[in-house]
């Protein structure tokens, strides 16, 4: 048996629409002009901190980030799910997965307040079969501990499970892990991103080539 684990924001789900959509909607009642989806969507995997700080630091103190980002994640958390979807391909791999018995699961940073409202409405809660969000363990990505409390919970060793991310700190937590790490190349990256820096098994630019990778990994015939 293996086990396929992704990232949640710029990796299974796209839910940068929403997230830039409830920032601007903060940036219009502090009477500040919008930014647009492209230079938000970068910032999107980094979380809500720094998505805000890119919106305010220029216009606000340190000291008043904080209660913006709180007011930013309450009004995203009320419009979670209007505009986000699957990346395209991807309900085609997880139908895939599901029909061969390969449990996939979902590791993100992102706090459980927000992730499992999102599975809720996106109808993917039943279908995981592990989810660890930022709040579920002691320690956050990049530290491995929460991919390793996902493989434990699927009762898969590390090496028998692929991690998934678009973000520097997923391969560094997917490789302290010790599984396969693959980059979402069609992530929340930069254009200039050095992903051959990051140092993963593998990079895919669709999520429907992640297939062959599970195929040549895992030594699965899908």
């Amino acid at each position: 048996m293996s086990a396929v684990l992704f990232d949640l924001d710029g990796t299974l789900i796209d839910t940068a629409p929403d997230m830039a959509a409830s920032l601007n909607q903060i940036l219009l009642e502090e009477g500040l002009p919008p930014l647009s989806l492209a230079d938000l969507r970068p910032h999107v995997s980094r979380g809500g901190l720094a998505m805000t700080q890119r919106a305010f630091s220029e216009y606000r103190e340190e000291s008043e980030i904080e209660p913006l980002r709180l007011r930013f994640l309450d009004y995203y958390l009320h419009h979670i799910a209007q505009h986000s979807q699957l990346f395209e391909g991807f309900e085609q791999v997880l139908n895939v997965l599901e029909s061969h018995s390969i449990p996939w699961g979902i590791v993100t940073n992102k706090p459980g307040w927000l992730t499992d409202p999102l599975l809720r409405e996106m109808k993917l809660s039943e279908r995981s079969a592990v989810t660890i969000s930022g709040d579920t363990t002691a320690e956050k990505k990049p530290h491995p501990l929460p991919l390793i409390t996902a493989a434990k919970h699927i009762n898969q060793p590390c090496s028998a499970c692929i991690y998934v991310g678009d973000d520097p700190r997923d391969i560094e937590a997917g490789n302290a892990a010790k599984m396969t790490t693959v980059i979402a190349k069609y992530g929340y990256i930069e254009e200039n991103a050095d992903l051959n820096s990051w140092n993963a098994d593998e990079i895919i630019e669709t999520p429907l080539q992640l297939l062959s990778v599970i195929e040549s990994t895992l030594g699965h015939t899908l």
